[in-house]
């Protein structure tokens, strides 16, 4: 594992994020001490990171901000009388989906 002290990140990120994609691992140090370690992303995190914006650029997805309101086990639910949403539900169940 790759060493380097915050001057040295800064003064030579480019050459630390090079080695990074190249699939090593960075530990930084502030006075000599260990403070963060820059790691390389898996596959799966980029490639979903990757088809997530993709949807929220065709305007096909909106990327959360992952907390709800407070209020949100509170609101009610809205009604679906016909039955449509269950029947959905277990047609695909039935079709192994």
């Amino acid at each position: 594992m790759q060493r380097a002290s915050v001057s040295e990140l800064k003064a030579s990120a480019s050459e630390y994020l090079r080695q990074v994609k190249a699939g090593e691992e960075v530990l930084i140090t502030d006075r000599g001490k260990p403070v963060a370690k820059i790691i390389p992303l898996r596959r799966s995190e980029l490639a979903a990171d990757v088809r997530m914006a993709q949807l929220e650029l065709a305007g096909l997805a909106k990327v959360g901000t992952g907390k709800l309101p407070a209020d949100f086990w509170l609101i009610s639910r809205p009604g679906d009388k016909e039955g449509a949403v269950l029947a959905a539900l277990i047609a695909e169940r039935e079709e192994g989906r």
